[in-house]
C-alpha cells in the first residue's frame, strides 16, 4: 500500500485528502495517516493540511524500495525488485537468485556493495551512498555466443537514461564503460551460465557514480562521478527508472535481429572512440590503431597503421585510448 500512497502523491495536482485516499485503497484513514508516518521517517516531505489532505514536497534523493517502485513504468524489467541495504555484489546475489528460480527482468540493487566487481576480475568501488549499484537477470532465448552483445545494449541504455533524466552527453568507451569528461562513471559487468547451445541466465551488473562526492586519490584521474562534474545532486531512483525504460526499448529491438544492426546507429553516435587513436592490449601483444566503428555483432573495428582493418573482441582485450583513459 506505500507504493500506491506514495504514487498517488506524485500524480496528484496539489493536494490529495485524506477521504479520497481512503475511497482508493479500500482503507481507513487511520491506515492512510500510518503509511504517511512511515513514508516520512523515510525521508520524504510531506505537509498535511486540516481539510485539504496530503501534498508531497520536494524529497532530495529518495532511494528505497518504495520509491523505485513508485517510479518503475517498465512492462518487464524491475518489476520483481530486490532492493537491499548492503551485499558482496549485486551480481553474485543475482546469480543466486537465478539459481533459485527468479523470474527474467528481476533487478537486484543495493545501497552499498562490500566486493563490488569490475571486469578482468577487478575490484569497484561501491560507496554506502551516491551510486546506482544493481543488476539485472535475464533469461533471453539468444544463443550464448550473442550473450556478449547484451553489454553494448546495456551501455546505451544507461546513456540514454542518464541523457533523459540529468540532461548530461555521456558517452561509451567500448564495450563496458561509460564516460563523462574523458572519465568513467559507469562500469557494466556481463556473467553468464550457459550450455553448449543455450543459456540458462544472464546477469548484468551495472555501477554508476551518481551523487559521489569524493573519489579515492587512486582513482581521481581516471573516474569521475555525475556530481563531480556539475556540482550538482540527481535523483538515483528517477535515473534507475529511466535506465531501465531504455533498456527495455533497447533489448527489444535487439531481440527482434539477434544483433545490434537496429541501434549501431545511436551506439555509433555514442561511442567515444570512434575514429580515434586505440591502444589495443591483446594477449599476443598490444598494438595501435584507429577505432573506426562496432560491428553489427559487437566487436571493435581497429584500422591497424599498416592500413589493414581487424575485428577486436570484448572478450580478449582491454582498449585505452593514446594519450588518456578513454
Amino acid at each position: 500500500m506505500k507504493t500506491e500512497v506514495l504514487r498517488y502523491l506524485k500524480e496528484a495536482d496539489g493536494y490529495l485528502s485524506g477521504q479520497e485516499l481512503c475511497e482508493r485503497l479500500g482503507v481507513s484513514r487511520t491506515a492512510v495517516w500510518k503509511v504517511i508516518r512511515q513514508l516520512t521517517g523515510e525521508g520524504y516531505e510531506i505537509e498535511a493540511v486540516r481539510n485539504r489532505g496530503y501534498r508531497l514536497g520536494g524529497s532530495d534523493d529518495v532511494f528505497q524500495q518504495t520509491e523505485l517502485q513508485s517510479v518503475i513504468r517498465t512492462k518487464t524489467v524491475g518489476q520483481n525488485l530486490v532492493f537491499l541495504e548492503e551485499v558482496d555484489s549485486t551480481n553474485n546475489r543475482a546469480k543466486q537468485l537465478a539459481e533459485a528460480g527468479a523470474p527474467d527482468g528481476t533487478l537486484v540493487i543495493a545501497r552499498q556493495q562490500s566486493a563490488g566487481k569490475g571486469r578482468r576480475g577487478k575490484t569497484w568501488e561501491s560507496p554506502a551512498a551516491g551510486g546506482i549499484w544493481m543488476s539485472l537477470l535475464l533469461r533471453p532465448a539468444i544463443t550464448p555466443d550473442r550473450a556478449s552483445m547484451l553489454t553494448l545494449v546495456a551501455a546505451l541504455a544507461v546513456a540514454e537514461g542518464i541523457e533523459n533524466t540529468c540532461g548530461l552527453s555521456a558517452l561509451i568507451k567500448w564495450p563496458n564503460d561509460l564516460v563523462l569528461n574523458k572519465k568513467k562513471i559507469c562500469g557494466i559487468l556481463t556473467e553468464m551460465s550457459a550450455e553448449i547451445d543455450c543459456i540458462n541466465h544472464v546477469v548484468i551488473g551495472i555501477g554508476i557514480n551518481v551523487n559521489i562526492k569524493e573519489l579515492p586519490d587512486e582513482l581521481k584521474g581516471v573516474a569521475t562521478s555525475l556530481y563531480l562534474e556539475t556540482g550538482k545532486t540527481f535523483p538515483r531512483s528517477l535515473l534507475t527508472a529511466a535506465i531501465l525504460q531504455a533498456w527495455e526499448t533497447c533489448y527489444e529491438l535487439f531481440l527482434q535481429t539477434m544483433d545490434l544492426s537496429a541501434l549501431l546507429e545511436r551506439y555509433h553516435q555514442l561511442l567515444v572512440n570512434r575514429d580515434k587513436e586505440v591502444r589495443v592490449l591483446a594477449p599476443g601483444g598490444a598494438y595501435d590503431g584507429i577505432a573506426r566503428g562496432v560491428t553489427a555483432t559487437g566487436e571493435l573495428l581497429v584500422e591497424k597503421t599498416d592500413g589493414t582493418m581487424t575485428e577486436v573482441l570484448s572478450g580478449e582485450v582491454s582498449v585505452r585510448g593514446i594519450y588518456d583513459y578513454a
